[in-house]
């Protein structure tokens, strides 16, 4: 068998559901890719193989038919979540020696689906910023040239799929935390509707902004692992069954879209030239393969108030509470963050609530006349590591750094689904990505189109070595 970290997670895992490999071989073979490439990308800083191969043994005394979707294929899992035993940073200093003493729902969801979980990937301090570097474990490094950043805040699990240190990667997204690192890094993802995957406890039950999600290399994995990430619990805040045909088979099952519409801006941002040609030379290839390409978007006018009350309000709830005491230990972004929240009015407040419902219904109405809205994953290229955001060496200020994902956070504000994949590069060879927007809880839908559509923009996801 050739290097296993060169294959994909359905090879994979078909291999391990055959017994033709076990957890334990997947795992020695992940551990020594990490071991060759991890000192140059910082992807997945928190290792814990004890435990994985612990976890290992007990799932091979199963028969092979028993150990669940993923029969043992290794997992990382973003250092946001909770895994048991684990250390649980969020990238912060006030948190650097916090160990866990129970797993996220998401995580045992995982596990009772036959993930071994033998890494936490690296995120900005609690999530916040689209560039992934802390005070702990330093930065994420971009495979693709290690002068770049990776994005964020899902960095670490973008870095580690593009360069084979892991097969599938959990991932979350509140300001495009999951598009920006896979538009960067040149891997798919996908966020959900609210409710699709469970995950908690957490001091913001029912906050539909944020959300976890899968990544992969390709569509058919992602598929894959957001088959193995959706599950019920009576502990979590929202969550939904999810019956009928699986991810896998509806991404098996490509389906041509027939009409799509196109924006490169979303009518509320600017989109940088190489960004926009590999977008526009993405859309003639679909209309080339008969596809109708409109150039049109929703009304975004009020995603601004529907996105940044609630996601001040987030942070306040969940740092308001010892902001006096750790201010010295928190990265200036997370403290203005923070402070918006404990600062926001009942009118502010009630208005953003009126803007959310506004949004969503002008969003789904849109997506009626068309089978997915396209736009940029993000709207520059990946730029150098050192820097906290774009614009921060011009003087752009603090309460500027998050204001380029726009383009990303407008549709996190509608709550619609999206499956972000590679469309093209720039003439340097960086990877870029766009979103594919789909109607309400419409994923099933969503990933036999985003199969059809990476057909038409090929993409090839094999891992690769850093350079």
């Amino acid at each position: 068998m050739s290097d296993l970290t060169q294959q994909s997670a359905i090879t994979v895992v078909d291999l391990l559901a055959k017994g033709e490999i076990s957890p334990i071989d997947a795992l020695n073979a992940v551990e020594k890719r990490m071991d060759n490439v991890e000192g140059q990308i910082n992807a997945l800083p928190i290792r814990c193989f004890d435990r994985a191969r612990q976890h290992a043994e007990k799932l091979m005394q199963k028969p092979v038919a028993d150990r669940g979707l993923l029969a043992g294929l290794p997992v990382p899992i973003k250092d946001l979540n909770d895994v048991k035993g684990v250390r649980t940073t969020s990238g912060s200093m006030i948190k650097e020696k916090v160990v866990a003493k129970r797993s996220d729902i998401l995580v045992e969801n995982l596990e009772r689906n036959g993930a071994i979980i033998y890494a936490k990937s690296n995120t900005p301090e609690f999530g916040a910023g689209g560039n992934t570097f802390n005070d702990v474990f330093g930065f994420t490094r971009n495979p693709h040239d290690l002068r770049l950043s990776a994005g964020g805040s899902s960095g670490g699990a973008a870095a580690a799929l593009a360069s084979g240190t892991a097969w599938l990667a959990h991932g979350s997204d509140l300001a495009g935390s999951l598009r920006t690192p896979a538009s960067f890094c040149g891997v798919t993802s996908l966020r959900p509707s609210p409710g699709l995957i469970a995950s908690g406890p957490s001091d913001v039950a029912f906050m539909v902004h944020p959300q976890h999600g899968p990544m992969a290399r390709d569509v058919a994995d992602l598929a894959l692992f957001a088959d193995a990430m959706v599950g019920e619990s009576s502990e979590a805040d929202l969550c939904k069954p999810v019956g009928g045909t699986s991810f896998r088979t509806a991404a098996s099952q490509a389906k041509r879209p027939t009409r799509v519409a196109f924006s490169a801006d979303l009518g509320i941002t600017e989109t940088s030239t190489e960004v926009l040609t590999a977008c526009t030379a993405a859309m003639h290839k679909l209309e080339a393969d008969g596809i109708e390409v409109v150039d049109q978007h929703p009304d975004l006018s009020d995603a601004e108030a529907a996105f940044s009350a609630p996601r001040a309000l987030m942070y306040a709830t969940t740092l308001g509470g010892n902001l006096a005491k750790n201010r010295k230990l928190l990265k200036p972004e997370v403290v203005w963050n923070v402070e918006e929240g404990l600062k926001l009015t009942g009118d502010a407040i009630r208005q953003s609530i009126a803007a959310q419902g506004r949004l969503f219904q002008q969003a789904s109405q849109f997506m009626r006349d068309f089978d997915l809205l396209i736009c940029p994953a993000a709207i520059i290229l990946p730029y150098p590591v050192e820097l906290r955001y774009p614009g921060f060496d011009e003087g752009v200020p603090t309460h500027e750094y998050f204001r380029w994902l726009s383009i990303v956070y407008s549709i996190t504000a509608t709550t619609l689904p999206v499956i972000t994949i590679p469309c093209g590069k720039s003439t340097d060879g960086l990877p870029i990505g766009i979103q594919l927007v789909g109607a309400a809880h419409s994923e099933k839908k969503m990933f036999a189109l985003a199969s059809y559509i990476e057909k038409v923009l090929p993409n090839v996801p094999k891992p690769i070595d850093p350079r």
